[in-house]
């Protein structure tokens, strides 16, 4: 129960760290190529501007010469909404004037037929037909009036896609040759210029660019995910090493290695009332190390230790593996035997005993090893064992019984 707690524990926790690195990895990995798109589209604006500025300082030129006027040759149509727009050379030459209008829609062509871009000059009042506003540039107009500066978007045409711009067109002093008979006013918005070019190579980058942070985040969040399964698996072994330690160290006596008394006496009441229950035997073993004060003060404390680790030894080397054996205090020792009768217990009291006897003590490889001999009392549960305080006490009296006896027996009551 205790381990499927403990690990369900480590499950929600290695969850919502999981969880939470996904969401703010995924939440910055989004605001990057969210980021990306705007710069993307950003540099699409700017050379939208840089062109649409480009052919307003072209226009701005031409309308501060009165337009321009080229050699009229074959293919050259004079320009209808301009009054007299032709001259005539004194060698016979004739040249027609190119305003800053038919000027822009020429180089739009120009640039259109090299696949670059198109401008188109618009209005909603016009003087010619061909500069009919399209939807997008009829609803940027109307923008104009309440304010906006300029006005952008992506368009599909034929599969394509295209980028759009459409900045106003401010009335100056020069323009009021052509439109002042419209009404217009230094300063007012007449119309605007809208640019249009292929934006298949930016969505390319674009698209390049998404494939590349998706693949980072994938590879990023991958990563850590790995290393927080790694870290915390190693993390949750060493808790649960630590755990086990604990475990031990609570209920295992420090110098013997065998179990602690209060461990000894938990066990102890779990099997008698097991016994009880089944009705089934239970044995009990009281050990005392005889004369362990004259070892002590005969080779040392250190030696003492070691007769007690000894001892211990063969203790558990003499029970059976469901017994339970553990220091009861000082040189003291019980044991425990479930489904063990009266004779079964003194057998097993004497075997311990012999044991003990006939394995020396070694100090040291330069001193002569000793033996120690052990006093045993024992009891079994019978009906007057209401309590394992009973049968210690019985096996208790037994003890003491033979050390009275001269030691190095086994006594009952």
């Amino acid at each position: 129960m205790h381990n499927n707690q403990e690990n369900n524990i480590y499950r929600s926790f290695i969850v919502s760290v999981s969880l939470t690195f996904i969401f703010c990895l995924s939440g910055i990995f989004i605001v990057i190529s969210v980021t990306d798109r705007e710069l993307i589209y950003g540099q699409a604006r700017a050379e939208a501007r840089a062109l649409f500025n480009s052919i307003v300082m072209t226009r701005k030129w031409n309308a501060h010469y009165s337009g321009v006027y080229v050699e009229k040759k074959a293919g050259i149509e004079s320009n209808p909404y301009l009054e007299n727009p032709d001259i005539r050379t004194i060698d016979g030459k004739i040249f027609t004037q190119k305003n800053p209008a038919l000027m822009t829609r020429e180089i739009s062509e120009l640039a259109e037929r090299e696949g670059l871009f198109t401008f188109h000059i618009t209005s909603l009042k016009l003087l010619n037909p061909n500069n009919k506003p399209d939807e997008f540039e009829t609803r940027a107009l109307r923008l104009f009036e309440k304010g906006e500066k300029e006005v952008f978007e992506e368009e599909t045409r034929n599969s394509r896609q295209y980028f759009r711009y459409m900045a106003p067109l401010h009335v100056e002093k020069e323009c009021l040759e052509c439109h002042a008979k419209q009404g217009y006013a230094v300063g007012e918005i007449r119309g605007g210029i809208s640019v249009t070019f292929d934006i298949r190579e930016i969505l390319s980058i674009q698209k390049t660019n998404t494939i590349i942070i998706a693949s980072l985040a994938i590879i990023t969040i991958s990563s850590l995910l790995g290393l927080i399964f790694f870290f915390t698996f190693r993390l949750t072994k060493k808790i649960s090493d630590a755990h086990k330690h604990i475990e031990v160290m609570a209920i295992t006596d420090a110098l013997t290695g065998i179990f602690s008394r209060g461990h000894i006496m938990e066990r102890f009441s779990e099997e008698m009332e097991r016994a009880k229950r089944l009705q089934k035997d239970l044995g009990c073993i009281m050990i005392d190390i005889d004369n362990f004060k004259t070892v002590n003060d005969t080779y040392g404390h250190l030696v003492g230790d070691k007769t007690l680790r000894d001892v211990s030894r063969i203790l558990k080397n003499s029970i059976r593996t469901y017994d339970i054996a553990g220091r009861y205090g000082g040189e003291e020792f019980l044991i425990v035997l479930p489904d063990t009768n009266f004779e079964d217990t003194l057998s097993f009291a004497e075997r311990i005993k012999n044991n003990i006897r006939e394995h020396p003590i070694v100090k040291s490889e330069l001193t002569p090893a000793f033996t120690v001999t052990v006093s045993l009392g024992i009891s079994s549960m019978n009906n007057k064992d209401i309590s394992i305080d009973n049968m210690i006490k019985r096996a208790d009296d037994g003890l003491y019984m033979a050390k009275n006896r001269g030691r190095d027996t086994v006594a009952w009551i």
